[in-house]
């Protein structure tokens, strides 16, 4: 069985129950002890001769793919932790290693990826949380925005200025019960674990430090380039339950005396939705084996991934939608979940007019 194939079978059981207990948005954390508990926590937290490896973008999408086909909250908790926690795994001190990664991988503890800000999105390297130097360490002022996990996590990767322009951006591990530090959920289109964090003067050692000081950006370009190609599978994923539910309604729906499917204008249009997803996952796994090949040489083939996929996905879920109808505007059938689900994607992680931007610049250089 390959990893996808059991990231699906445990996406379609055990992972869909545990979901099920949680309140929708919130952290779920018997969600997050159940992909540890199944094995694919450890598929990205790999631990080997005492020491954190990294995973491989290749099953990274695997398991993004096959969650998102049958659970995308399941899909989400797995990204999120993976992408809290990844900075700590990339360049995290001994003591920050020692502290958190046990309790990321294990599902005890939950990780977040605090860089985005409320006048800082796109252009991720105009943040302005500040970190004025305080004796040995710092103290941090400010607020980010739609951060991973928040108010609830139990540590954050994040990112804040100590100097000029991205040369002066510095990662910290900030544990959610510092002094100072709070925030509160967001109720988005798709419920998800989202929130806002507030500094005031919230204290932070040099031992926190995630990298070198003035190395944050590096460190934050490194972690959202193994997961860009993977926000593709997840889109995939869903693009893959829209197409195989639009199929299944087509061919025993019946229209005017006939199958929905014998109409060539039904037909026809899931024919080059089916052709789109295709060409969508060949362009993840290309990506995310040339990331692997050469980390820090495949950013335009991750933009087109991401891109190419995430639109695919809007793509195929709004045909499904038309497909089944009015029924799928009901709140809880699958297709009124996903059409929520899809959406945010094609935002995050670099808009679909940032990805253009990077496949442009690297045409031209």
């Amino acid at each position: 069985m390959s990893l996808r194939e059991r990231a699906e079978e445990l996406a379609a059981g055990p992972l869909r129950a545990a979901a099920a207990t949680g309140e929708p948005g919130r952290l779920n954390r018997g969600l997050l002890a159940a992909l540890a508990e199944h094995g694919l926590l450890a598929e990205i937290f790999r631990r080997e001769d005492g020491r954190y490896l990294t995973t491989s973008a290749v099953a990274l999408c695997q398991i993004r793919e096959g969650l998102a086909r049958h659970c995308t909250e399941a899909e989400t908790a797995f990204a999120l932790q993976g992408l809290g926690g990844y900075p700590m795994l990339l360049a995290g001190s001994q003591e920050t290693v020692a502290r958190w990664l046990p309790e990321i991988a294990a599902g005890r503890a939950a990780a977040g990826f605090a860089l985005t800000e409320p006048d800082a999105g796109t252009d991720a390297g105009a943040l302005s949380l500040a970190a004025a130097p305080d004796g040995a360490g710092w103290r941090l002022t400010g607020a980010k925005a739609y951060i991973s996990n928040a108010p609830d996590a139990d540590v954050y990767s994040v990112f804040a200025r100590t100097g000029e322009g991205t040369r002066g951006i510095t990662a910290f591990a900030v544990p959610r019960d510092s002094p100072g530090l709070s925030g509160a959920h967001l109720d988005l289109l798709a419920a998800h674990a989202i929130g806002t964090l507030a500094f005031e003067d919230v204290p932070v050692g040099p031992e926190q430090v995630i990298g070198e000081v003035g190395g944050g950006w590096s460190v934050a370009m490194r972690t959202l380039d193994l997961f860009r190609p993977s926000v593709g599978a997840f889109a995939v994923g869903m693009a893959q339950s829209a197409l195989d539910a639009a199929v299944a309604h087509a061919a025993q729906r019946q229209a005017f005396g006939r199958a929905l499917s014998s109409f060539q204008g039904v037909s026809h249009q899931l024919a080059d939705v089916a052709t789109r997803l295709r060409a969508a996952r060949l362009l993840v796994y290309d990506a995310a084996t040339a990331y692997d090949t050469t980390p820090g040489a495949s950013g335009h083939l991750s933009a087109m991934a991401k891109l190419f996929a995430t639109e695919t996905a809007q793509v195929a879920v709004d045909l499904a939608v038309q497909v089944h109808g009015a029924r799928a505007l009901v709140r809880g059938h699958l297709l009124e979940h996903l059409y929520r689900e899809v959406r945010a994607p094609r935002i995050y992680e670099g808009t679909s007019e940032i990805q253009r931007e990077i496949i442009a610049r690297s045409l031209f250089r």
